[in-house]
């Protein structure tokens, strides 16, 4: 009766209509749901603690980055390195297709991860699937460093310490994050990215799947934020045409993503994954972090109790606990 009754929920499952879009005929979607976007606030004379400004990374891809700078960089010396602050770059959630980096939840949560972090953060605003289907967003992530290299930005420039660097993302945005890495760990020895020196990648509940459910899944295969049908439709906008979901884009275990690896602990970057055991994509997540281990790179895992996909923008109490934990992650430990 129970199987019967939980294939029936799943069945009654609309994703696009969870997700709020709608797919057009030419392969585009349009999305309907609010997304209310939050204007940059670069004026140091207002009272506020983060300022934040926005540049444009590639006009032609209409990529950009909105850059918020904590109110105490402004106090130290920016001629001092050691006044510099720690530069995390961040790559937004919404399963590829969804939300910019304006948005106004995702606005707040970078003041917020720059205010508690004590860090300058990059937030990238990458291309969007199924109108620029992956690995339009890795290249863009990629690109993005790039840019952030040239210290073109007056900011970055005079108030970022490029020598301590990490990339972090949430959910899409962790995956974009690690894609990135695995793109620049197979170059770093060339040290393309100098000045920029990238320290660890932070994953907060990354977005990953595979053609097989796994426990997790099935055990939510109801939940009311990102129900199993919804992954597998974003997948579907988001995958490169004719792929499933055991394609290295999705399944981490695929491809070369374990082979580059190896390059990762070579380099020594540090690794930290987040998650909760109420989100359906828990498995995977944890899948991720061992995967990782095995291969004898450092990584730091912490996945708690209850929770859901998505829950650092929706409970503040988790995500100041969060950004704790990315706080004691990037600073050095004491030399004394």
């Amino acid at each position: 009766m129970s199987g019967s009754s939980q294939a029936f929920s799943l069945n009654a499952v609309d994703p696009f209509r969870h997700l709020k879009i709608a797919l057009n005929s030419d392969g585009s979607i349009t999305r309907l749901r609010e997304d209310p976007h939050a204007s940059p606030s670069p004026d140091p004379s207002l009272p506020i603690p983060v300022l934040t400004k926005d540049a444009s990374i590639n006009q032609s891809n209409n990529t950009s980055a909105r850059i918020f700078l904590p109110r105490k960089a402004l106090d130290h010396s920016s001629s001092s390195p050691n006044n510099k602050l720690p530069l995390i770059v961040y790559f937004h959630g919404g399963g590829f297709i969804l939300f910019r980096a304006a948005s106004d939840f995702l606005h707040d949560l970078c003041v917020n991860l720059a205010t508690d972090v004590g860090s300058i953060v990059v937030s990238v605003d990458y291309r969007l699937a199924p109108e620029h289907r992956l690995p339009a967003a890795y290249d863009d992530a990629v690109e993005a460093l790039h840019w952030i290299k040239t210290q073109s930005n007056d900011w970055l420039r005079n108030y970022a310490d490029y020598s301590n660097c990490y990339l972090m993302g949430s959910s899409a945005g962790a995956n974009i994050a690690y894609h990135a890495a695995l793109r620049v760990a197979a170059e770093v020895e060339h040290d393309y990215l100098e000045p920029l020196k990238i320290r660890g990648l932070i994953f907060s509940q990354p977005f990953f799947g595979g053609s097989k459910r796994v426990p997790s899944e099935l055990r939510l295969a109801d939940d009311p934020v990102l129900p199993p049908k919804a992954s597998d439709l974003m997948w579907e906008l988001a995958l490169p045409v004719g792929v499933d979901r055991d394609h290295e884009y999705c399944n981490p275990t695929a491809g070369n993503g374990p082979r580059v690896l190896d390059r990762v602990r070579q380099v020594g970057w540090r690794v930290m994954v987040t998650g909760y055991d109420g989100d359906p994509l828990v498995d995977h997540q944890i899948a991720l972090a061992r995967l990782i281990e095995e291969k004898g790179i450092t990584v730091v895992s912490r996945f708690g109790s209850g929770g859901c996909h998505g829950v650092e923008v929706r409970d503040p109490i988790k995500q100041k606990q969060l950004h704790d934990l990315i706080k004691d992650f990037i600073t050095p430990p004491s030399t004394s």
